[in-house]
């Protein structure tokens, strides 16, 4: 088995970002800013948030979060979109209210929507992008490959099968609505799985020498798990993202990579 590990490339891309960040704070000054807008109390959210902060600060990026009442989410985010310091600004999914996510989302200013969720973005969708890099970074090649996305959601699945069809990709995405999943399944050279559901791609819904890339995240029984069944990681034929380790940190490399665009773009507009 090939493993498909993005924590490698992610270092390779985090000191390539620390050199970016490091000539915007000599050359202009600049120090980059990403306001996280915190809508909910979790622990699990509290863990992504740390993570962004801690990525930040070790890149030279400065990261403040706001934790605010639903209500007070439009008038925090439009004073973030009038902070000339501030270079992204990212909601932190889940919300309290789902019913007014779209409204919400929307009301980033589009040049600094960094996580790429308001509609006319200018910016690339970061686990998509992740997804991507991981693909070209041990050269697995999509021409003429039957690729599968299970999963049709915002944050994944709808954004990458867009960005694979631009590139004239053949693509397939399929959803809990889909019939005969495993016979789509076995019939795909490349299956990318983004649905938060465990044990939804099952070992028997495989063909021999797929490409397995599983970027759904939920959590079983208080653990953290993805979208493929424990029999799919005994194959030894497969080419596969490990447990931990493989869309996750390039995900978190393509948020900052947006950031540092944003604010590149920033020291630009002054000049």
């Amino acid at each position: 088995m090939k493993t498909l590990d993005g924590r490698e490339l992610a270092s390779y891309i985090k000191n390539r970002q620390l050199k970016e960040v490091a000539t915007l704070r000599i050359n202009y000054k600049k120090v980059p800013k990403l306001a996280i807008v915190q809508l909910k109390d979790d622990p699990i959210i509290d863990i992504y948030v740390r993570l962004k902060k801690k990525y930040g600060e070790e890149i030279g990026i400065n990261v403040e979060s706001h934790n605010v009442k639903q209500i007070d989410s439009l008038e925090t985010i439009k004073k973030l979109n009038n902070d000339e310091t501030v270079d992204g600004i990212i909601v932190q999914l889940p919300v309290e209210v789902p019913s007014q996510l779209d409204e919400i989302l929307n009301s980033v200013s589009l040049d600094k929507d960094v996580d790429a969720l308001a509609l006319g973005t200018k910016f690339d969708p970061a686990t998509p992008t992740a997804i991507l890099w991981l693909l070209a970074g041990y050269n697995i090649d999509l021409a003429g490959k039957k690729i599968l996305i299970v999963g049709n959601g915002k944050l994944v699945g709808q954004p990458l099968s867009m960005m694979l069809i631009d590139s004239g990709n053949k693509v397939t995405v399929a959803d809990i609505n889909t019939d005969d999943l495993a016979n789509i399944s076995l019939q795909s050279d490349i299956i990318i799985t983004a649905t938060g559901s465990p044990g939804v791609l099952k070992s028997s819904m495989l063909k021999l020498g797929s490409v397995v890339v599983d970027a759904g995240v939920t959590t079983d029984k208080g653990k953290t798990v993805g979208d493929l069944d424990e029999d799919v990681r005994l194959r030894d034929d497969l080419i596969i993202t490990p447990i931990k380790g493989g869309v996750g940190p390039l995900t978190i490399c393509a948020l900052f990579s947006n950031v540092i665009k944003s604010a590149q773009k920033s020291v630009m507009r002054i000049d």
